[in-house]
């Protein structure tokens, strides 16, 4: 009967959230429209903009209305939807907090039916809460990386485009049309919001919020700077792709000198939790002292809260920035 009840309680908070994100969900080209707002709204913040018409916008935390006037008096929710933007993944902020809530309490009901341990239970509760997030935050990680790879291609587009005369715009727009994504996707928007009205500095602007990399941020620095002062763009897109290229290459032989400091790093922070497996395969009496005595959990708690700052001293150590 306790496992019966353990299985219709999962099932149970897994339709409801189906349902809750079905409700919620939002149509693509109003996701395209709102991004365009967006961009108006954030360059009207930065002051220097003059728009002959002046555009009201909503842009939605949720399409639940109680959730959404949560969602605006806390101030994180803002940092969240931009967050998820830069993951590429179609959804609101409200989905992924409700995701991790209902997520977290189908895990905590389900350890506290089987164990009856309530340390236990909010243990893996509070790391189930952390999945989606850990899974947007891998998916946002690739897609920057897949950005940053294809990056200098795109300058050197925009520079051989200028360099045969064409305006700078139809150099975005062929960015934006013959580039694999997300390069291809962030330079329709920026020629998109162009189009819409934006200027252009704006426009690149919001670009480098879009993608946090220093590469973009220079892009961004040496076009708005050239506007200003004047000078050859095409000899600047140059000179700045040969620079990327070269951090790159730069990196990349870095990446090989701390290859044996990774590897290290990998098998220390899997050395715990591999131990423990193997010993409760072989030695389940011995390795089921954790989970039967009262000081138990308490162990295993302090040994996961001192594995996880473990693990990300040596990823600081052994990830070195260029």
């Amino acid at each position: 009967m306790a496992l019966l009840l353990a299985i219709f309680i999962f099932f149970l908070v897994v339709a409801i959230l189906l349902l809750i994100f079905a409700v919620a969900g939002g149509g693509s080209q109003k996701e395209i429209i709102r991004r365009r707002l967006k961009s108006i709204d954030k360059a009207q913040a930065r002051g220097n903009v003059s728009l002959q018409l002046k555009l009201l916008r909503d842009e939605l935390f949720s399409e639940i209305p109680a959730l959404q006037r949560l969602l605006l008096r806390w101030g994180g929710a803002v940092r969240l939807r931009e967050f998820v933007a830069q993951a590429g993944i179609k959804t609101k902020p409200a989905k992924l907090l409700i995701g991790s809530a209902v997520l977290a309490l189908a895990s905590y009901l389900v350890v506290q039916q089987f164990t009856r341990n309530l340390l236990a239970a909010v243990a893996v509760g509070a790391v189930c809460a952390l999945i989606p997030f850990g899974v947007v935050a891998l998916k946002r990680r690739r897609r920057l990386r897949e950005f940053e790879k294809n990056f200098p291609e795109a300058i050197d587009l925009l520079g051989r485009a200028v360099r045969a005369g064409h305006a700078f715009n139809t150099g975005i727009e062929m960015v934006g049309k013959e580039l694999p994504e997300p390069v291809a996707g962030e330079f329709r928007i920026v020629f998109e919001e162009q189009n819409f009205g934006l200027p252009l500095k704006d426009a690149l602007l919001n670009l480098a919020e879009r993608m946090p990399l220093l590469d973009v941020r220079f892009f961004v620095i040496a076009l708005l700077i050239q506007k200003e002062t004047g000078g050859n763009l095409a000899e600047i897109l140059d000179n700045l792709s040969r620079v990327i290229r070269e951090r790159f290459r730069i990196l990349g032989e870095v990446r090989i000198r701390t290859a044996q400091g990774r590897i290290t790093a990998g098998i220390l922070i899997s050395l715990p939790p591999a131990m423990g497996l193997m010993l409760g395969v072989m030695n389940p009496d011995y390795i089921g002292l954790l989970f039967t005595d009262p000081l138990g959990p308490y162990l295993l708690v302090g040994a996961g809260v001192m594995q996880i700052i473990g693990s990300a001293l040596l990823w600081k150590i052994v990830n070195i920035e260029i």
